[in-house]
């Protein structure tokens, strides 16, 4: 009876075990839906879309995601790279801007995407720093690094022109793009330090 009690017990720590594993495996393939309030069918979704790209991206967290992973929420795009000194700091700040202006409160279905055009240097190590050195380290900010092949044909969809002109240093637009819920692109502001008003608003209505 004794014996029979045992590997009951001994069962039951295994089932234990096991739920536990299922649990935390489904968290971290859930992670980044956190904020999700609607999540798309990709059957049904724009040929247009973002959600079509295939590539895979690694985030700053040093985890390999695909855009379709982040469905259902709407997104705020902007390529950079970490070594820039001149425009990209402002593009930094201008997202940083629209962030407050939106808020989080009734809003939690929006992630920020900033996109490296420097693959090769911009590590998720160095991602990591340059989001704690410019106070984005809430799990909303998402920075992605590529390949320069996936970088480009992003950078196609969002009409982001960049070239490399020195081995530091590229030349590129300064664009600030939203997509919707379904990873269409709605809206862009282009410029540095421009009236975001705009932005802003789309960014509610999308988000509501």
């Amino acid at each position: 009876m004794k014996k029979t009690k045992n590997i009951f017990s001994l069962c039951y720590l295994f089932l234990l075990l096991f739920v536990s594993c299922a649990q935390k495996e489904n968290e971290i393939n859930t992670s980044l839906k956190t904020h999700t309030s609607k999540v798309v069918n990709l059957d049904e979704i724009d040929e247009m879309s973002i959600y079509h790209l295939p590539a895979q991206w690694n985030t700053q967290d040093g985890k390999t995601i695909e855009l379709k992973d982040l469905n259902g929420n709407i997104l705020v795009a902007v390529m950079i790279y970490t070594s820039c000194k001149a425009a990209c700091p402002r593009l930094v700040a201008d997202m940083r801007n629209i962030d407050k202006k939106v808020g989080r409160k009734n809003n939690k279905n929006i992630f920020y995407l900033l996109v490296s055009i420097d693959p090769v240097t911009d590590t998720p190590e160095r991602l990591k720093l340059f989001s704690k050195e410019n106070k984005m380290t809430e799990d909303y900010w998402i920075f992605l690094q590529g390949t320069e092949e996936t970088v480009r044909d992003f950078a196609n969809v969002l009409a982001v022109k960049y070239n490399q002109i020195s081995p530091i240093d590229f030349s590129h637009s300064n664009i600030i793009s939203v997509f919707d819920e379904h990873g269409v692109l709605r809206h862009q502001q282009e410029g540095l330090g421009v009236d975001n008003e705009e932005t802003v608003a789309v960014i509610k209505k999308l988000s509501n």
